[in-house]
């Protein structure tokens, strides 16, 4: 499912707070919030989008491909996080299972100090298959008890979480 254009936006004025940063995004899809996160950042900025379908990432590829500062990954999500565990990042997204609900501890260990790390879809949605909200309750209350973290929940849109990795002090 794409992301909210509220969402996208937002995506867009994060990105546009790290230049030169090194961005990751989990669920890339056919290319929306990628196209949105490529439109903030700046010429040296980089990003890597990571997806496991195939024929979604040829849409993204069709009509992003060429942008210099994008590498677009085909792969399961546990793979790729398990082989790339040693990377850090200025900027997460994670829009697909592995990085929220799955693996969510390495994705936290691969932010830089100040990093940002952003969830959508945590309010309510008529698609949600039964026992997702409990999913959605639990990620919630993992980052809500993390000392390493600050968050701000924003009852907008579908529901975005917004996490700051402290700074070492």
């Amino acid at each position: 499912m794409a992301s909210d254009v509220n969402v996208c936006s937002l995506l867009k004025t994060l990105a546009a707070s790290k230049p030169g940063g090194k961005f990751l995004e989990l669920g890339t899809g056919t290319g929306l919030s990628t196209s949105w996160i490529l439109d903030g950042m700046n010429a040296s900025a980089t990003l890597i989008s990571v997806d496991n379908d195939p024929a979604a990432l040829q849409i993204a590829k069709q009509y992003l491909g060429n942008d210099h500062r994008l590498k677009l990954a085909e792969s399961d999500g546990a793979r790729w996080i398990e082989q790339n565990k040693e990377l850090k990042f200025d900027f997460i997204f994670a829009d697909t299972w592995h990085g929220k609900y799955l693996m969510l501890e390495e994705v936290l260990n691969m932010l830089n100090p100040a990093a940002l790390y952003i969830v959508d879809d945590m309010l309510p949605q008529e698609n949600w298959p039964d026992g997702h909200h409990e999913k959605v309750t639990a990620l919630v209350k993992i980052l809500e008890d993390r000392n390493d973290l600050l968050i701000s929940k924003l009852h907008w849109s579908t529901g975005v979480i917004i996490a700051v990795k402290h700074p070492a002090d």
